[in-house]
This record gives C-alpha cells, sequence and structure tokens, in this order.
C-alpha cells in the first residue's frame, strides 16, 4: 500500500488535540505532527481534510448485529458482511456479540467467530453475553437456557473461541460467580454485571470491573437499595457501558453516568441487533419475534431487544445528551475501550498505531473511516 497523508485536519490523538495538523499513513500510521512541520512526498496521495475533524475509529464492544445480520447467525459469509456493514458507521473495531441460546448454538457461533477472525482483523474480540444471567432481569435473553457459571463449560468455550471471548456478561449473585469470576482473571476475560438481580451489599464482594448497558436490566436503583446502577456509579472500578439512543437510557441518566463516572469510565456501546440498517417491520433475536418501530426493537411483549442505534448517533447523542467535548466523546468510543481490553494497535492516533480513523464534518458526521489505512466506501 502506497502511503498517504491527511493534511489540514484538527485531529483528536486521545491524548489532546492539534490544530490544523496531518497524519501520515500506510496500514499504520506513520507520523502525526502540525502542518507546520509537513513536508509533501511526491510518491504518496495528500487528501486535504479542509478542516475536519479527525478522531480514532469507534470501537463497539456489545453489538449482536445489523444490516440483515445476527453473530448468533454462525454463518461465515454473513458474519463478514456484518463486520464490514459496521464500517458505514465508523467502527473499526468490533467484538460480536452472543446471547443466551443452547450450548451448541454458541458453540457454533463462537466457532465461526474465531474463524473469521482470521481474515477479517476488524474483529477484536467477542462479547459473551449470557447464558449465565438472572432470570428475573433477562430482558430479551431467552429464559429457557440461562443458567449459573460453568467453569468448565465456559474454558471450554473459551478454548473453542480461540481466546477471542475479552468480555463475558454474568448475574454476580449465583453460587459460582466468585470463582467465575477468578477464572475470567486468569484467563484475561473482563468480567460484567449484567441481567443481574444484586444488592449492593453483595455487589461490594464481586470483582467485576465493567458493567453491561448500565441502567438495562437489572435491579433498580432506589432510595433504600442502591441495586446495580448505584453500585456501578459509586465504584471507581468499574467502566460502565451505555446505550446512549435516548430510548434505553433517558438523556438526564446518561448525563448522571457521565458526572459520576467521569469519561475515563464510561463506554458507548450500541447493542445493536440485525434490524439496525434495515427497514422498520418483523425481525428476530435470539429466536424470538422482535418488532422494529420509531427506531426502537422490541419483544412483541414491549420488552427492549437490543437497539437499531448506529455508532456515530450514539458519539453525537453522548455530545449532545451530556455537554461532554468531542476530545471526552473520543475516550468513550475509542480511547476507554482500547485500555480496557488491551487493544495496544487502537484508540489513539499516533505512530505504530493502526491506522484506523474517521473524518467527521462540522456537525460529527461522517465523510470516511479508514481501517487499516483503507478507505471504506
Amino acid at each position: 500500500m502506497a502511503n498517504k497523508v491527511i493534511t489540514n485536519a484538527t485531529i483528536y490523538t486521545g491524548k489532546g488535540v492539534l490544530e490544523n495538523a496531518f497524519v501520515r499513513f500506510d496500514a499504520q500510521i506513520l507520523e502525526v505532527g502540525s502542518m507546520t512541520y509537513f513536508q509533501a512526498n511526491k510518491a504518496e496521495a495528500v487528501i486535504d481534510a479542509k478542516g475536519q475533524k479527525l478522531v480514532p475509529g469507534f470501537i463497539d464492544v456489545h453489538s449482536h448485529g445489523g444490516y440483515s445480520f445476527d453473530a448468533m447467525d454462525a454463518d461465515p459469509e454473513a458474519l463478514r458482511k456484518q463486520v464490514k456493514g459496521m464500517l458505514n458507521e465508523g467502527i473499526t473495531t468490533y467484538f460480536p456479540t452472543t446471547m443466551t441460546q443452547s450450548h451448541e448454538n454458541i458453540e457454533k457461533a463462537l466457532k465461526v467467530i474465531n474463524e473469521v477472525a482470521q481474515t477479517e482483523p476488524i474483529i477484536g474480540g467477542i462479547h459473551l453475553e449470557g447464558p449465565f444471567v438472572s432470570k428475573v432481569f433477562k430482558g430479551a435473553q431467552p429464559e429457557e437456557y440461562i443458567q449459573a457459571p460453568d467453569l468448565e463449560l465456559f474454558k471450554k468455550w473459551f478454548d473453542i473461541s480461540g481466546g477471542l471471548i475479552k468480555l463475558v456478561t454474568y448475574a454476580p449473585e449465583h453460587d459460582t460467580s466468585a470463582d467465575f469470576e477468578n477464572l475470567c482473571f486468569e484467563l484475561g476475560v473482563v468480567p460484567s454485571i449484567g441481567h443481574s438481580n444484586d444488592v449492593r451489599e453483595h455487589l461490594k464482594t464481586s470483582k467485576a470491573t465493567h458493567a453491561t448497558h448500565l441502567y438495562n436490566a437489572c435491579h433498580r436503583m432506589t432510595h433504600r437499595e442502591p441495586g446495580v446502577p448505584g453500585h456501578v456509579l459509586l465504584e471507581k472500578g468499574i467502566n460502565a457501558e451505555l446505550i446512549v439512543d435516548g430510548i434505553h437510557v433517558h438523556p438526564d441518566m446518561v448525563k448522571l453516568a457521565y458526572q459520576m463516572k467521569g469519561p475515563e469510565h464510561v463506554c458507548i456501546i450500541t447493542d445493536s441487533m440485525r434490524a439496525k440498517g434495515m427497514p422498520e417491520g418483523k425481525s428476530e433475536l435470539g429466536g424470538q419475534t422482535v418488532i422494529v418501530k420509531d427506531k426502537q426493537a422490541r419483544l412483541e411483549d414491549g420488552t427492549l431487544a437490543g437497539s437499531v442505534l448506529t455508532y456515530d448517533d450514539g458519539f453525537r447523542n453522548m455530545i449532545k445528551f451530556t455537554g461532554c467535548s468531542v476530545e471526552e466523546a473520543v475516550l468513550m468510543s475509542s480511547g476507554n475501550q482500547a485500555r480496557e481490553f488491551n487493544l495496544t494497535q487502537k484508540g489513539a492516533i499516533e505512530a505504530g498505531k493502526d491506522a484506523d480513523f474517521n473524518l467527521l464534518d462540522e456537525d460529527l458526521h461522517i465523510t470516511a473511516t479508514y481501517s487499516f489505512g483503507k478507505k471504506h466506501s
């Protein structure tokens, strides 16, 4: 790949902001600096950003699918199309997310994701959501397959995934959860509280360092019981996911989480399902019928069933709902995820990192996405 250089951009590096700057790259970033020091090279293509913003590519660690595809389909070609579809919304690193299903179906999905990841490096990990969750707050997770954490089963699944499982959602109140947390740390997997009926007093003994879709599908926070949200907001060592569509979480509650946790401990996610990017109407999630209407995805009983949120909308909504800076939104959309999941080549615009970034216009809409230095079209 011949070198390229983007000039005259405002670059959000993940560690600061460079006004009127350039980035030189091939598959990786070669140089970043002020236009004052820019030296043209006749052998490289020059792209004039004309003052646009350049931000690290988005990292979505919780998404089941989109564009008519789902990670549980266990179809290699469908997953490749699904992953490429994520580039449409600026996602350059993606964790296909499984859900509570039969052991056989989960294993099929893990095998296929591992297979596809060998040729689609956009896949940076796997998020195993369930089946180790609570039946009380199952959300859209099918109840018949829910169970307590099984350590030997999880080891088997970790091996089947080729070690790609980096994040697992579970309910800490199960009798086996404490041992399960220890196993996660041994394997380098981040344990995440989610779909849980646990209470603050018991959660204080949990070693979870992440929270799945904060506020959603969990023991509620009240004036007498902090529940899961209260625990997550109070504990500095827990990183909190937020579905920032204005539907799953009220904008003011997004702002509360931002103010309580700080931008360094919030993680924008979509929790999207196959209907994202598709016309409204009937869809499917985990073998269940989903009705998509007015940008909401719900089971037939009205339960929210993931989202149809695009990541760039979530990015803009975070700024709109909280008043945070673009620099802070960059942390919540890429920098935090890269740090938490040890994605050492991601989450920043600096020499040696993968050339994954988005160009944004003045309204923060994507004008171009680059993945490993290649422009997505």
